[in-house]
């Protein structure tokens, strides 16, 4: 968790150093081939390195199978990316897509290059090396991006930092590792792995699809600079909420598998996992939605203003977010590809019910609508978890309350100090987070929650261990 907080604090310095140089115009263009390679992502670095991580003891054969697999998807994506690249751009009236096609999905086979090493870095627990090569590469990324932008290239500023830190990680990758496509390559162990693989691909691929479709249909219905708010919102949003999930997703899903035929642990270990998520994720996305106005005037200016209303609301969907992926690591784990192929069916239709009343009113009615997909994920994927565990619905309910009851009441004394500290942004800010820090730990601390004492068990058994 520790690695990829500072990455992601790293990616967030550069995200704001780039917004301050770039328009909202030019943020618009680049979300839908970013929208597209999101989605498209998941057939390279999903479905068969996930299956890698679950076999017991994967042969030569299994991984040169599913490398060489990867390879050959990846390519014929790209030349079908960059071939479709003109019409795309046409069709959104955004010349620009068709200009940086060619290199920007570049990031489809460099993906797949290194999907097989980074699936053997997690199968062996070494979480935090993965999360220093990201860290790595991302500065480099971000350190070209800052250059091209303050050059005036615009656009290519945002492709090169992509690009570069998928070469980087990809290099570094290789050289920490010491496989190499050994052995012979077969179509038998992928059809093996086939039925979870292809039932987790097409999850995660409507999930991802899903996911973007704002993007997709906001990005004809309206202006690259609304497009461009709205989008850097969401991705400003998911900048912590993404990185702490990734942390826990990546280190609870094998860790649980092992642990899957213990009931009672296994429970008691679920019911923690959320409950530590919980005491984390909630106070910082309602933080950030109460310190939206401040935060954005202090580090992106006037210039990205529009957003605030946005983001203040999208940070919302935040607080279902991380609980509704450590349930679905519970049905990764307990449950068949096939049940989670019908459950994303159910939360995709509510979506298609979601979007289609709310893309054409306002691009606010899309970004509440987000809120309520969110709520609705949470429940769903909770609710198909009770028939493989043993935590209850109380019991759940119970462990969210007290964190839940001391988030909102942050929020709602955040907004009271804005409302009463007038004048400079900066000492408001700054007045802000200390205040909702100090009322967040304190009353925690005084009445005791059962995750802060979890969360400084945690941290003082992390020091222990380091010294």
């Amino acid at each position: 968790m520790a690695e990829k907080i500072g990455t992601m604090l790293l990616t967030l310095a550069v995200r704001l150093v780039i917004l301050r140089l770039l328009t909202r115009d030019i943020l618009g263009f680049i979300s839908i081939p970013s929208a597209v390679l999101s989605v498209l992502l998941v057939i390279v670095d999903g479905g068969f390195s996930q299956s890698l991580i679950r076999l017991a003891r994967p042969r030569a054969c299994d991984y040169k199978s599913v490398f060489v697999f990867n390879i050959v998807t990846a390519v014929l994506l790209y030349v079908v990316l960059v071939a479709l690249a003109p019409l795309t751009a046409r069709w959104y009236d955004m010349p620009e897509i068709a200009r940086i096609a060619p290199v920007f999905f570049l990031l489809i086979p460099l993906s797949a290059l290194c999907a097989v090493q980074n699936a053997i870095f997690i199968r062996q627990f070494r979480f935090a090396l993965l999360s220093k090569v990201t860290f790595f590469s991302s500065l480099i990324g971000g350190l070209a991006a800052i250059a091209f932008a303050l050059a005036g290239w615009g656009i290519w500023a945002l492709v090169v930092e992509r690009v570069l830190a998928a070469v980087v990680r990809a290099v570094v990758l290789w050289s920490l590792s010491d496989w190499r496509p050994r052995g012979r390559c077969s179509w038998r162990p992928l059809w093996k792995m086939a039925p979870f693989s292809c039932s987790l691909m097409t999850t995660d691929l409507i999930s991802n699809f899903y996911n973007k479709i704002p993007q997709f249909f906001l990005g004809r219905l309206y202006s690259p600079a609304t497009l461009g708010s709205f989008d850097q919102a969401v991705k400003i949003k998911d900048m912590p909420a993404t990185t702490g999930m990734q942390a826990v997703q990546a280190v609870t899903f094998p860790a649980l598998a092992r642990i899957g035929d213990d009931a009672p642990k296994f429970a008691e270990s679920y019911r923690q996992v959320v409950m530590v998520v919980a005491y984390v994720m909630f106070p910082i996305m309602l933080g950030m939605s109460a310190v939206a106005h401040d935060m954005f005037a202090v580090f992106l200016g006037e210039e990205w203003m529009p957003t605030v209303p946005f983001f203040e609301v999208v940070c919302l969907s935040g607080v279902f977010y991380p609980i509704a992926l450590v349930a679905c690591n519970i049905l990764k784990v307990k449950s068949r590809g096939p049940l989670i192929v019908r459950l994303e069916i159910l939360k995709k239709v509510l979506m298609t019910v979601v979007f289609a009343v709310t893309i054409p009113r306002s691009v606010m009615a899309v970004v509440w609508g987000l809120v309520a997909i969110a709520a609705c994920e949470m429940g769903i994927n909770f609710w198909a978890t009770l028939r493989f565990t043993e935590l209850t619905t109380a019991r759940f309910l119970r462990t969210l309350l007290p964190i839940t009851l001391l988030s909102a009441g942050m929020w709602i004394v955040v907004r009271g100090v804005a409302l009463v500290i007038p004048g400079d942004a900066v000492l408001r800010l700054l007045a802000e987070v200390v205040v909702g820090v100090l009322f967040y730990g304190g009353l925690s601390a005084l009445f005791r929650l059962e995750a802060f004492r979890e969360v400084c068990d945690i941290v003082k058994k992390q020091i222990a261990h380091k010294s």
